[in-house]
């Protein structure tokens, strides 16, 4: 299945999408539809976990939803969920590691996003430029906690997976290298596009064989795939989970490939006007266009 948070009138709703059709759930909610199990937003849809999940989904296959569909053109999207928390990897693809002439790393880097990076599909990613001039792109594979997890060993790190989304690590290179550490230059307002939906783990059994792709102004930037992972998703989850809880609606950025601007000959970074589309095989693609603040 796939679930998505789109905006009527100023309101987030929860939807689903069938087809090109999208389910409206609050309003099927809202009319109070008899033995329909329904949320009011994607977190209440996470947090009920896997039984709900199931009945939702055989709800959505077999009743008839036509009074609550509406076309998915036109529909303005926002992320499809606001975690309480986003946890990073940086430096998690052979082929990245490559590209900087790096050493492979002994373990995985974690670092974080607060969520007020979250923004959604055709949204703005806004920056000052006297505060940096060096903003960058990075297609990543999301991965969306559907339960709570702490301690969780590998081989049961699926049990606890919601499923998959695209999400845009945008950074500022000047303010990551210069800090010393990263939570600045990765954390500013708007740095962190989400969506266009959530695609529940079932629709992809094998997150590690997906293309990913980032274009700027039409210009192909990265082209890889989820095969290049140095960490993948289990032993991300079991190494996140031993120092903290992850609960459900958390995202976890598995990382990025090569192909990122401060690395190119010579570097390219993001500009006023800019448009930028990240995209991974099975998921979607989101596009945002970016704007220059004054101080």
């Amino acid at each position: 299945m796939r679930f998505l948070t789109f905006i009527d009138n100023g309101e987030r709703r929860l939807g689903a999408l069938l087809g090109g059709q999208v389910v409206d759930l609050t309003a099927a909610q809202a009319g109070r539809r008899p033995g329909a199990a329904l949320f009011g937003d994607m977190r209440a849809l996470l947090e009920a976990g896997p039984d709900a999940w199931s009945r939702l989904a055989s709800d959505l296959t077999a009743k008839d939803w036509a009074p609550f569909a509406r076309p998915l053109a036109g529909l303005k999207l926002d992320a499809p969920v606001r975690p309480s928390k986003i946890v990073a990897i940086g430096q998690n693809y052979f082929d990245h590691v490559a590209e900087q002439n790096a050493a492979m790393p002994e373990r995985p880097i974690i670092f974080t996003k607060f969520p007020t990076t979250i923004i959604g599909p055709g949204d703005t990613i806004c920056w000052e430029p006297a505060l940096s001039e060096q903003i960058d792109w990075e297609v990543e594979l999301a991965v969306v906690m559907g339960r709570p997890a702490r301690r969780v060993a590998a081989d049961d790190a699926y049990d606890y997976v919601f499923g998959y989304t695209v999400a845009n690590d945008v950074t500022a290179r000047d303010l990551q290298r210069g800090d010393g550490q990263w939570v600045r230059g990765k954390s500013l307002d708007t740095f962190c596009p989400l969506g266009p939906w959530i695609v529940s783990k079932d629709e992809i059994p094998e997150p590690h064989n997906l293309a990913l792709r980032t274009s700027v102004n039409g210009a192909q930037m990265q082209n890889s795939r989820t095969d290049q992972l140095i960490f993948r998703i289990p032993a991300l989850i079991e190494f996140i989970t031993r120092a903290f809880t992850l609960l459900p609606g958390d995202i976890i950025l598995t990382g990025t490939p090569p192909g990122v601007g401060a690395y190119r000959n010579p570097p390219v970074f993001l500009k006023d006007g800019d448009v930028v589309t990240v995209e991974v095989e099975g998921i979607g693609a989101l596009t945002n266009r970016c704007r220059t603040e004054p101080q």
